[in-house]
């Protein structure tokens, strides 16, 4: 039970040290890239996706490594290579030594995340609420990160930000290097990637949805902060903020609600509410309506993706690194066609409305396919497998 516990606080504390720095990267970089490398828009695209692109290709081998090795070693090394891309873009002259820093940085990201949450999935049996505790270390690493960020870049520059965002990869590095006791046995049976996709493909649907959905809202309310309502960037953050101590604070007390309520309820619950705080968007009159929209829909948020999480590890059965890399494809997949769409509407004539609108029936058909999906997931864990 102890070295439970001390696997897990590691677990959460790579996933804090890694997740904020690199959320600020996400959110620094175009106006970096733009204003100290001289990069056009094309270039600022290119850029961030080809760091998408190659953290995609990576995912069904970092799946595959981390059935086959040491999970925690494996973290470490995507942690490691986070912190080489970073400390790439610090000194990097020119956009050109940039995009190989971006290559290490979709690397890392993919090795890094599929290979903790293969290892969080080891726990799950004896700890219910694994993935719950990770998100809100995630959303926790990531306001702290902001603020520090935020404070600090008049000071020391984006480069130094960068700086900072090396150092904290480092110590999540070591973090993940620390002794714990043995473990959890390797085994190159389980089932393949066909096989595993062919279970999870319901599944999937919905993480596609809950991912697209949420990054192209979050790009919407960016976009419409600096260009609707003439936010400067502390600004924005204060409006981002609230939302992301949300993240932090209530998935853990949202895991107990889905104890009581079931999972089918709860996942339903939280993409209609979704849905209707996407819709509302669209509607609020100034800032101040819009963090509140922006904070309950942090909230349907946090308690959805927890659960989408957990359904997928117990899928997986042994198979924990690949089913994580299956699952982190199908994110980044949602959340590159949400970005890119809600990017695509917000430039048309009544862009901010028909995004948010067509943000909100995306997520109400997904509540929707909630039961169905759980259905036949459930379904196919408990029929034999084909000899």
């Amino acid at each position: 039970m102890a070295q439970g516990k001390r696997r897990a606080s590691q677990n959460e504390l790579a996933a804090a040290l890694t997740r904020g720095p690199v959320e600020v990267l996400d959110f620094f970089l175009p106006l970096w890239a733009g204003s100290a490398l001289g990069a056009s828009a094309a270039g600022v695209g290119a850029l961030t996706a080809l760091e998408t692109l190659v953290s995609f290709a990576v995912r069904p081998l970092a799946g595959a490594l981390a059935d086959r090795f040491d999970r925690g070693r494996l973290a470490a090394i995507g942690a490691v290579l986070y912190g080489l891309s970073f400390a790439g873009y610090a000194v990097t002259p020119g956009l050109g030594p940039a995009f190989a820093a971006a290559v290490l940085g979709g690397a890392g990201g993919a090795i890094f995340w599929v290979a903790l949450r293969a290892r969080v999935g080891e726990g799950l049996d004896g700890d219910k609420a694994a993935f719950s505790k990770l998100f809100s270390a995630e959303g926790g690493g990531t306001w702290i990160a902001f603020v520090a960020a935020m404070t600090l870049v008049p000071r020391i520059d984006y480069r130094g930000v960068f700086w900072l965002g090396a150092a904290a990869c480092a110590v999540a590095a070591v973090v993940m290097l620390a002794p714990t006791g043995p473990a959890a046995p390797r085994t190159t049976a389980g089932q393949g990637f066909g096989q595993l996709g062919r279970r999870l493909r319901p599944m999937l649907l919905l993480v596609v949805i809950t991912a697209l959905a949420e990054a192209g809202v979050a790009l919407l309310l960016l976009m419409h902060l600096q260009r609707g309502h003439h936010l400067q960037l502390g600004e924005i953050a204060g409006v981002f903020l609230p939302g992301f101590i949300v993240y932090t604070t209530l998935p853990e007390y949202l895991h107990k609600v889905t104890g009581r309520l079931g999972r089918t309820t709860v996942l339903s619950l939280a993409m209609g509410c979704s849905a209707v705080f996407a819709a509302g968007l669209s509607f609020a009159p100034n800032p101040l309506v819009l963090t509140g929209m922006w904070v309950l829909s942090a909230a349907a948020f946090a308690g959805a993706i927890p659960v989408e999480q957990e359904i997928v590890a117990e899928a997986a059965g042994v198979s924990l690194g690949r089913a994580m890399g299956i699952y982190e494809s199908a994110t980044l997949l949602g959340a590159t066609i949400g970005a890119f769409t809600a990017g695509l509407l917000y430039g048309t004539g009544s862009g901010w409305r028909a995004a948010c609108l067509g943000a909100a029936v995306i997520l109400l058909a997904g509540a929707a396919l909630v039961r169905p999906v759980l259905r036949a997931v459930t379904a196919r864990e408990k029929a034999p497998e084909p000899q």
